[in-house]
């Protein structure tokens, strides 16, 4: 068994990686040992990437140890970079982590300068090769191979070799190198993989002083809606599906979500949709960072005569946004739109439309007036019926008899042929002796060997 990690008091008792877990007992008699799981660093790194996204909507792991952070027009958020790391380190050391940092214009030599440097965090524009010049070649990620042969030529520093010819480096240590140094100096560019990639659509709010009243969340939900919905103007775009992301002080993530009908850029619309979920955001301590998300928009129509009309000059817009209201308080699942479809029989004769843009590709059948309420499935019914082609007398449905006083039918209806083989159907609307309406339907023909199934179908208003 060899040690794999140790804890700071375990290290000055003269404990190290790659010691026998043996001899490290012999050391330190009291040691506590735990199994090695190799998951872990990931699974913690990736969750420190999430809570760093209030510092930077770009954050990637960069196992074992560290974080990537693309800074980008974010430190004068804080006050300027100096404030920006201060601010990092302080809230992770209070959490007990050990922490080293470094700011550079490259991932490389931010990498090198946060692990091997003891000079100032930030480095300067243009100034990654002065700021390299003292470190170990460690400090620009080489393999062990390559490290080896340094050390056998006694080139303990970066100075000592990155001047020297490409030709050169190239022969003596293989263009990984070269292309290490060239990542840190900024020759060549280097990315990294985000933990949650930003949408395109994305606006962010820090707060000075944390949030912790509702009419605090709502002013900036209300700030953050009207740049977004700014941004979707120009792009002539509509938001679809949209979150609300509220980073607390003590690390949790408090989120509400909305959908709409059809695109909208309307910030007042979208913040009536919001706000009935305020209520379910937590403040805690406090909101110390907001982020809206539109993660799924779609075009908007902008025809010509409407151009001065925000929500693209859709004539649906009024009813979208009612029935967005509607969708909200109900819930998504509870509105549905259907359009014809090219079937004859009822349960596929018509799909549901996903949009209010979707228009039929073929018109209502002009046949006789159907049921208001259809079921999914037709269910199966008992009857008692004179002779045959005649309508029943009384059927049984749900351990309920209803006697039918009034009848219409048969209305014969065929299924496809090139979708499945079966039975014809015959339609009957009858009426009961308490005034029910009911739409009936006998499977096939009487036969002599068979008799045919009867099933009902709907109900009328």
């Amino acid at each position: 068994m060899i040690v794999m990690a140790v804890s700071t008091r375990a290290e000055k008792a003269g404990i190290e990686t790659g010691m026998v877990v043996a001899d490290a007992r012999a050391v330190l008699p009291e040691l506590e040992v735990l199994d090695f799981e190799p998951d872990v660093p990931e699974k913690l790194l990736t969750a420190l990437a999430e809570w760093m996204i209030r510092y930077s909507p770009q954050v990637a792991v960069d196992l074992p140890d560290g974080l990537l952070i693309d800074a980008t027009g974010c430190a004068h958020l804080w006050g300027g970079e100096t404030a920006y790391l201060k601010d990092i380190v302080s809230r992770l050391k209070t959490s007990g982590y050990d922490v080293r940092v470094g700011m550079a214009d490259t991932i490389g030599t931010a990498w090198a300068v946060s692990r091997y440097s003891r000079a100032f965090p930030i480095i300067d524009l243009d100034a990654q090769q002065s700021a390299l010049a003292g470190l170990p070649p460690h400090a620009l990620r080489l393999d062990d191979q390559t490290l080896e042969k340094m050390a056998k030529l006694g080139l303990s520093q970066i100075k000592s070799f990155i001047h020297m010819p490409p030709s050169t480096l190239r022969r003596r240590f293989g263009q990984h190198t070269l292309h290490q140094i060239g990542k840190a100096l900024g020759q060549f560019h280097e990315t990294f993989t985000p933990v949650q990639p930003p949408e395109p659509y994305q606006e962010r709010l820090p707060c000075v002083e944390p949030i912790r009243t509702a009419t605090g969340i709502e002013i900036a939900l209300k700030t953050l809606l009207e740049t977004i919905c700014k941004r979707l103007v120009e792009g002539g775009k509509g938001i679809r599906q949209a979150s609300l992301k509220c980073f607390r002080v003590d690390g949790n993530i408090q989120e509400i979500s909305i959908g709409t009908n059809a695109g909208s850029c309307s910030a007042s619309h979208l913040f009536k949709l919001f706000e009935q979920r305020i209520a379910q955001i937590e403040p805690d301590l406090g909101i110390e960072l907001f982020l809206l998300d539109a993660p799924v928009v779609e075009d908007l129509a902008n025809p010509q005569e409407a151009l001065w009309d925000v929500n693209g000059g859709n004539k649906m817009v009024t009813i979208a946004e009612l029935l967005d209201r509607l969708a909200s308080r109900s819930g998504t699942d509870t509105i549905h739109r259907y359009l014809p479809a090219e079937h004859h029989w009822p349960e596929r004769a018509l799909v549901e439309a996903p949009t209010l843009r979707d228009r039929p590709e073929t018109s209502w059948r002009k046949e006789k007036l159907r049921p208001v309420d259809l079921l999914p499935r037709p269910e199966r019914i008992q009857v008692s019926a004179p002779v045959p082609d005649y309508p029943p007398m009384l059927f049984r449905y749900q351990g309920v008899v209803h006697k039918i006083k009034w009848a219409d039918g048969p209305d014969r209806i065929e299924q496809e042929w090139w979708l499945s083989d079966g039975l014809h159907r015959d339609y009957y609307s009858v009426e009961d002796d308490n005034g029910n309406r009911y739409w009936i339907f006998r499977l096939g023909h009487y036969g002599k060997e068979r008799a045919p199934e009867w099933f009902i179908h709907g109900f009328y208003a």
